[in-house]
């Protein structure tokens, strides 16, 4: 193993100066390897997945050993092969190490969610040997790959931001979790493999993350199969942290200065926020149920679609890029909701056809119709840090603006219930079936008095008397009194079913929103609570305290 001395071209156009004098790119360090050294090398990574076989979690669970023996098997036989063709042909590979800012600086934005999110969820934490290991599967997928096709590897930090990404988003459980490490080699194959030249330079066509999450999703949505993932846990557990807007919003800022991307993000979310006002003003609800923006989807317009590798080139043309990755999540939400599927993929299966299209979305901001358009015309005498600057104080004012108008942030009334009753009281399309979903889900929790509304929505809207029977039973079951009423009406075949306020001890489980389980247990706190989300008749200061017990 040597340490190699010959200067080589840097990949990609060459910088210049102001007066079109080329800046000397420096050669980055470089290591020459025999054959058997790069195979020692590819060793190591190969044992080091395989000890986590070692792991209590991973040996305990048959399936997930295979998973990790079955990986180092592929890998350490893939090696071998490319021992023996090496030494054949008598190459000499060369390990570079480059470090570059967009690889790390998007490392630690996605860790920075990633270990903030698993403190409110622990899943996260629980997993986080998995994460590792699929970061060890990467750097030795990505080595082989790129040795066997050229003599060159880049070691650096690319595997760190695709792995990060891919579990913000999509991660199996451990029974399968050999389709986890199919992932990340589909993505790292796809950047590899599928590229061309975009302004005079070589490079990928598709985001090395999404571009696997959107293949596999296609795959899960037709096979009826999400449930084998986390997929549903991971879009809804995502808000439980508090202020998760605003540190998605924080951990964006650095890449947005260095990388230019502001445009992208903002423009993603204002069209998608401002679909939402329409969409209230037409039907009075949220299209979204619980936020103009999910936080799930707030997250993607962040980390996601916004690889400067794989989007346009102009300004017009990554505003158009954003829009459109808003506007389509809007149709893949309707889309998969009517046709009935899990709806948590509508921010993912939509990216690589957007990858696809930044060439002509290039072209058609480049044309002499939409030219005048660009934003990128009225700062010219800037230089680019300056105009990131610039779209950075436009995106804070217009995020701070969203805040306070309940935007996005976590008060939005869409997520507690007392507003989709009333909703449903006047009669606004979907509110019913809305609330009666969630009056199913605290009433499988414990809550009587849900047990006991959601009987009567079913009696009296739905003309399901079995059904409603059923529910109020379960009420009647749970100790809620008002339900044992109805259950005795119900038999009697004599008068109308009674609605009452909620017990104490339901307040736990109906006053959870979207931000997780509720902490508070002291009546006085639930109360408070109960006041704030709407909650008829706790706002009065008296502690109304009705107890089944």
């Amino acid at each position: 193993m040597t340490v190699a001395t010959n200067a080589r071209a840097a990949p990609g156009n060459p910088r210049i100066t102001r007066d079109g004098a080329p800046i000397p790119v420096p050669t980055p360090p470089a290591l020459s390897l025999s054959p058997a050294h790069a195979f020692g090398l590819q060793l190591l990574f190969t044992l080091g997945l395989v000890s986590f076989g070692l792991l209590n979690p991973v040996r305990q669970n048959p399936n997930l050993l295979w998973s990790f023996l079955g990986a180092g098997a592929v890998l350490l036989t893939w090696n071998a092969a490319l021992f023996l063709s090496a030494r054949r042909k008598g190459r000499t590979l060369t390990l570079e190490v480059v470090l570059r800012k967009q690889h790390y600086l998007q490392a630690c934005a996605q860790g920075s969610v990633l270990l903030y999110w698993g403190w409110h969820w622990r899943q996260v934490y629980d997993s986080a040997y998995l994460i590792a290991a699929q970061l060890v599967f990467a750097y030795a997928f990505d080595m082989l790959l790129s040795w066997s096709r050229r003599d060159t590897y880049t070691l650096g930090f690319a595997p760190f931001p695709v792995i990060f990404s891919i579990n913000l988003f999509l991660w199996f459980k451990q029974d399968w979790f050999y389709f986890q490490f199919l992932m990340v080699a589909l993505g790292f194959a796809a950047k590899e493999l599928l590229r061309w030249e975009k302004e005079g330079r070589w490079t990928h066509i598709f985001n090395p993350s999404s571009f696997p999450l959107a293949i596999f999703s296609i795959g899960l949505i037709v096979t009826g199969l999400s449930d084998i993932t986390w997929g549903r846990d991971i879009a809804s557990t995502q808000f439980y942290p508090p202020h998760m807007y605003v540190m998605l919003f924080l951990i964006g800022l650095p890449g947005q200065f260095l990388f230019g991307v502001t445009s992208m993000t903002m423009s993603a979310v204002v069209a998608t926020y401002l679909f939402g006002l329409l969409y209230f003003a037409a039907t009075g609800i949220y299209f979204f149920y619980d936020s103009y923006i999910p936080i799930a989807v707030f997250l993607g317009m962040h980390l996601l679609f916004t690889d400067p590798s794989t989007s346009p080139r102009t300004e017009l043309g990554r505003i158009i890029f954003g829009v459109l990755y808003g506007l389509s999540t809007v149709l893949l939400y309707q889309l998969l909701g009517t046709f009935g599927m899990p709806t948590f993929y509508d921010k993912l299966l939509q990216v690589p056809i957007l990858n696809l299209s930044i060439k002509l979305i290039d072209r058609a901001a480049r044309s002499n119709v939409l030219r005048r358009l660009d934003p990128a015309q009225l700062g010219r005498s800037l230089r680019p840090r300056q105009r990131h600057l610039a779209y950075m104080s436009i995106w804070a004012v217009v995020f701070t603006v969203m805040t306070a108008a309940q935007g996005v942030g976590d008060n939005h009334p869409g997520q507690w219930l007392p507003f989709w009753r009333q909703a449903c009281t006047d009669e606004r399309p979907y509110a019913c079936s809305y609330v009666a979903n969630v009056q199913s889900s605290f009433c499988s929790r414990g809550s009587g008095w849900a047990c006991n509304e959601i009987g009567i929505l079913q009696a009296q809207r739905e003309l399901d008397p079995a059904a409603a029977a059923e529910s109020i039973q379960r009420g009647c079951g749970l100790g809620f009194v008002p339900a044992c009423d109805n259950i005795n009406r119900l038999t009697a075949g004599a008068g109308t079913l009674q609605s009452a306020p909620p017990m104490v001890e339901d307040y736990p489980i109906i006053l959870r929103g979207s931000k997780g389980p509720v902490t508070e247990r002291t009546p006085s706190a639930l109360y408070a609570l109960a006041c704030k989300e709407g909650w008829p008749d706790t706002c009065g200061g008296k502690e109304k305290v009705q107890s089944s017990k």
